[in-house]
């Protein structure tokens, strides 16, 4: 089942962020990041269990992040991701944000729903305000896309 994140959901979704996150597939969350932000996430529960796992963070009046798209190994090819990213999508469209975009290792999934990859240059510096506490600063290997909404 889709939907909202709730605060009794943020342990499992750093268990499942930090995962991919060990293995260099993304970046990692702290609690105190997602209890912050947990407004912005969307999980796929089955029962008690968390599967999957998405944010849409608002950044300007004309641009927002897909962030943390997670989904748990077993449940990996079942379209959950694509659920996923779709709910942020639509919930970007009915906030009227104009651009949406994400930093990954993997771009060629978000390729697959019509983002395209851009320089980072691009992207406004006020998003670059969460990279300066990176560990990867300024070395970032992450691949900028952007989808016009």
């Amino acid at each position: 089942m889709l939907r909202k994140a709730t605060v009794g959901d943020v342990k499992k979704i750093q268990k499942l962020v930090n995962f991919y996150a060990k293995k260099e597939r993304m970046l990692p969350r702290s609690l105190n990041e997602l209890y912050e932000n947990i407004r912005d996430f969307f999980v796929y529960a089955e029962g008690d269990n968390i599967y999957g796992c998405c944010a849409l963070h608002v950044d300007w009046e004309d641009l927002a992040e897909i962030k943390s798209l997670a989904v748990g190994s077993k449940r990996c090819g079942k379209g959950i991701g694509k659920k996923l990213l779709e709910e942020c999508l639509k919930d970007a469209k009915g906030l009227k944000v104009r651009r949406v975009f994400a930093l990954t290792y993997i771009p060629e999934f978000f390729e697959a729903f019509g983002f395209k990859i851009v320089d980072k240059k691009e992207l406004p510096h006020k998003i670059w305000s969460e990279c300066i506490r990176c560990m990867y600063f300024p070395d970032c290997k992450e691949i900028a896309l952007v989808k016009e909404i």
